[in-house]
């Protein structure tokens, strides 16, 4: 499923090379060296061959050995060396650039459509030729047939676009939608006063912009009413996925972090914002909706199109600043105070490009006072049923989040439009978003731009930097989506289903509303998204922790051995969970075997006799001498329906309970009291297998435990011929079990695939 053609760029000519023509008398008599001679005549030659080969094998030992974070530190120390630098530009001498070349010099109109196209004119693209009052543009690459050609479609092919004389034209690949950059330039300078992002596979319903979109804000033609507009009642919410407004709260659009994903709740009140300047406008595609390939390979079932339909009845909604969606380049209306905003970056990958366009175009939106409002169904768009691999996707995936949450912080102190543009694509570089290529392919930009007589907007005071006002009663607009027939994980929610498909639905059903929370022993960089894409096909969000924070893959810093005293934080943000289910990255969850459990007890391993023990504190290390004495402490300080269920539980004497506490379960009910209990330990520095039984026992008596994890498969260190052996699909978890790497993480799919057939869609 291909969203443009999005490819590796290639060059556009293969060098030749021709051998040189050998002569018989070419070589001279060889010369009489002893060895010295030849070495001190070498010397340099020989000093510069060992250093390539220490570099080389310095290289080799740091990535075999697998100390990531010493080759991250090489990485890091070599990238610091290239300093990246400003762009400088005389903004009052940019010359014009008029089109000379060009058979359409002399034509003018201000509605424009452009398209990037790679193959003969499909019949979206003949429909869209015939939309009265606007002019199609279509823009060609290296894939493009020389003869291409469509009545009514002005086509610039690669020639045609060298010759334009625009200064992007020296950073855009070959192969690339991307390079509709310069068809942006050519409609502005003949013209452009509105453009239609799009693509050629998809039809505008009913055949008519002006029936969806606000193609005019001024004048009689423009549409002089209220629009509704997200909250911004909640300070630290950044993004929303706009699907759930217009009916679906099962999809959600390509470029949203996927840690928001499962925020499925309708929104609680709008408000409202006067039209006039929705700058950018983002419609929604009936049929293939601009997803991603989580969604893509974890919603589909066999090789059936997606055709999922969106509420056309809903209102618009528009974001207010501080909030941001996902904006991409096929379906979507610039008007002219956004020009500025359609440069698509060329350092990125092309899954990338537009998704990174929209949310940098967001941000610098605010600075004149404009808003993206989102808008129903506008384009029917097909799915052609081809898949591209997640990889493809994963720098997308890594970065989108940290790229938000960025944006909405970063300020400027620049007095011009342009200059603060320039400003944030050189931050956004410094902090890997994108590269120094961007940036310089930012200034050429602007340059074009001016050159080809754009005004740049002016300046408006920035409301996220003033006293937001209270949303009063009178000022809150309720609208309640509707929920409309979707896909659910591969099948329509209504019609027949087959026998595995049933099942993740029933898995999801029973799950959707469990908050999962992992902590990750090992490097979860290479794991990360990997068990965000098994387990969140079915939980209602993943979080993962681990001992080193990483932003980039939403990683939050926890240290196991404490790790209890961080889960009240992670309680207080979902507050709408049914429960909450822990999972260390050393045992397996087999969700298929839990639906037995009831959702409303503890779970826990107090019936798994290697997991849960109780030990003589004198026979044992002081260590756990120190932590039976806090453990007293705190139970004297608990209030007494805490103490009495947990002394009716455990034996008085000296003695400790343990428990590894790999996977437990606290439900709703219990969240209080287990935050109760957080607070009773304060600074004590109990471990978390001496407090999570502690926590378990003094919450509900180990009679009203669901058993459900009795049967797991433990034991306490792995098998020392083929840890295959130890995993069974008819048991609820299996421990312990390595996963350091994706191909560890391929394995272990292709295990799982027993109890989960359709796990093997993801490999």
């Amino acid at each position: 499923m291909l969203v443009q053609e999005r490819s590796t760029p290639k060059s556009p000519k293969s060098q030749i090379r021709t051998l040189p023509t050998l002569h018989p008398n070419r070589f001279s008599e060889a010369k009489s060296l002893d060895f010295s001679t030849w070495v001190s005549e070498n010397l340099y030659k020989i000093f510069t061959v060992l250093l390539l080969i220490a570099t080389v094998a310095a290289l080799f030992f740091l990535r075999n050995v697998g100390d990531t974070a010493a080759l991250l530190c090489f990485e890091t120390q070599s990238k610091n060396l290239e300093k990246l630098e400003f762009p400088h530009i005389n903004w009052n001498s940019i010359a014009p650039i008029t089109d000379k070349s060009s058979p359409y010099a002399n034509f003018r109109t201000n509605q424009w459509i452009v398209v990037s196209v790679s193959e003969y004119p499909t019949d979206s693209l003949r429909n869209l030729v015939k939309i009265r009052g606007w002019q199609v543009l279509a823009i060609g690459n290296s894939k493009t047939p020389s003869d291409w050609s469509l009545k009514g479609a002005i086509f610039l092919s690669l020639e045609q676009q060298a010759s334009l004389g625009f200064r992007v034209v020296d950073f855009l690949p070959y192969d690339s939608y991307v390079r509709k950059t310069v068809g942006y330039l050519f409609a502005i300078q003949h013209g452009a006063s509105k453009i239609f992002d799009a693509d050629d596979r998809g039809d505008v319903i009913d055949g008519d912009l002006g029936k969806h979109f606000d193609v005019e804000l001024v004048g009689e033609g423009a549409r002089q009413e209220a629009i509704l507009q997200y909250s911004h009642n909640n300070p630290n919410r950044t993004i929303v996925n706009p699907y759930i407004h217009f009916g679906q709260r099962s999809v959600w659009p390509r470029g949203l972090p996927l840690e928001n994903v499962g925020e499925i709740g309708h929104e609680e009140y709008y408000t409202e914002v006067y039209g006039g300047k929705q700058f950018i406008q983002q419609g929604i595609s009936n049929g293939l909706p601009d997803v991603d390939s989580v969604f893509y390979f974890t919603r589909k079932s066999g090789l059936e199109a997606f055709d999922i339909r969106f509420d056309e009845h809903a209102p618009k909604v528009a974001l207010p600043q501080g909030i941001m969606v996902p904006v991409n380049s096929f379906n979507t209306i610039y008007h002219s105070a956004a020009f500025w905003g359609l440069m698509l970056p060329v350092s990125v990958s092309t899954m990338a490009s537009d998704v990174l366009r929209g949310y940098w175009g967001q941000r610098l939106l605010w600075e004149v006072g404009g808003h993206v409002v989102v808008y129903p169904p506008t384009v029917n768009r097909y799915d052609r049923i081809e898949a591209y691999p997640f990889s493809e996707e994963k720098d997308l995936h890594v970065n989108v989040g940290r790229l938000v949450k960025f944006l909405a912080s970063w300020r400027s102190s620049k007095h011009r439009l342009f200059e603060k543009i320039l400003e944030l694509s050189f931050a956004m570089a410094e902090e890997g978003f994108w590269t120094e290529k961007d940036v310089k392919f930012t200034a050429a930009w602007l340059q074009d731009l001016l050159s080809v007589s754009y005004q740049q907007p002016r300046l408006m005071s920035l409301e996220l930097d003033r006293p937001r006002a209270s949303i009063g009663h009178g000022d809150r607009k309720e609208f309640i989506p509707q929920k409309l027939p979707s896909v659910h994980l591969g099948v329509e929610e209504t019609g027949s289903v087959n026998y595995e498909i049933a099942n993740l639905i029933r898995w999801r059903k029973n799950f959707g509303n469990v908050v999962l929370i992992m902590f990750c022993n090992g490097p979860v960089e290479r794991t990360a998204l990997e068990w965000r894409l098994l387990y969140g096909r079915v939980f209602k969000t993943v979080i993962i922790l681990s001992g080193w924070k990483n932003p980039d893959l939403a990683v939050e810093e926890g240290q196991l051995e404490r790790l209890y005293k961080h889960l009240p934080k992670i309680f207080n943000r979902y507050t709408s969970a049914e429960g909450f289910l822990f999972l260390q990255d050393d045992t397996i969850l087999n969700y298929w075997n839990l639906l037995q459990a009831d959702r409303n007890k503890l779970w826990i391993t107090n019936e798994v006799s290697k997991s849960w023990t109780t030990l003589s504190t004198k026979d044992n290390s002081e260590w756990y001498s120190k932590q039976a004495d806090m453990i007293k402490k705190v139970v004297s300080t608990m209030p007494v329906h805490f103490q009495v269920s947990y002394k009716d539980s455990v034996t008085e004497g000296q003695s400790i309970t343990i428990c590894s506490s790999e996977v437990f379960y606290v439900p709703r009910r219990f969240v209080a009291d287990f935050v109760d209990l957080v607070n009773l330990v304060g600074s004590l520095e109990i471990h978390q297998k001496v407090a999570i039984p502690m926590f378990f026992v003094s919450m509900d008596s180990p009679l009203n435990f669901d058993p459900v994890l009795s049967t797991m498969m433990y034991q306490q260190k792995p098998p020392t011929n083929n840890s295959s052996n130890l995993y069974s699909a008819q048991v609820p978890a299996v421990h312990p079990w390595n996963v350091s790497s994706e191909q560890d993480f391929i394995k272990l799919i292709r295990i799982m695939a027993e109890g989960d057939p359709l796990l093997m869609e993801l490999v």
